[in-house]
């Protein structure tokens, strides 16, 4: 399988500047800047047209950078409550669990 092709933001411009001008259709231009398909150009085009030439520039990959992690001993004071409430749910499971064995225990 071939692998996917990727074309730089001047290269895709440029044929679309010259789609706009009605200097070749999508089908020509694809055969003449040997394009995989005519869809090519005219996704380029709707782009385009769309958002402008800022739709043609590469597009950065994979997730979005989020909030960096606070340092440890830094938490936020969601987080604190978050572990505090998860200590105090086990605390209150193993009381529970102690209590059951010792009333089972007298019987």
């Amino acid at each position: 399988m071939k692998p996917k092709q990727s074309f730089s933001f001047e290269f895709k411009l440029e044929v679309v500047r010259r789609f706009l001008d009605g200097e070749a259709t999508t089908a020509e231009l694809a055969r003449e800047y040997a394009l995989s398909s005519p869809k090519l150009v005219e996704t380029w085009v709707r782009k385009y047209r769309r958002e402008g030439e800022d739709a043609l520039r590469p597009k950065r990959r994979g997730r979005p950078p989020g909030a960096p992690e606070p340092p440890e001993g830094e938490l936020s004071e969601v987080q604190r409550l978050r572990q505090e409430n998860q200590r105090l749910a086990a605390e209150n499971a193993y009381l529970k669990k102690l209590r059951a064995l010792r009333a089972q225990g007298r019987k």
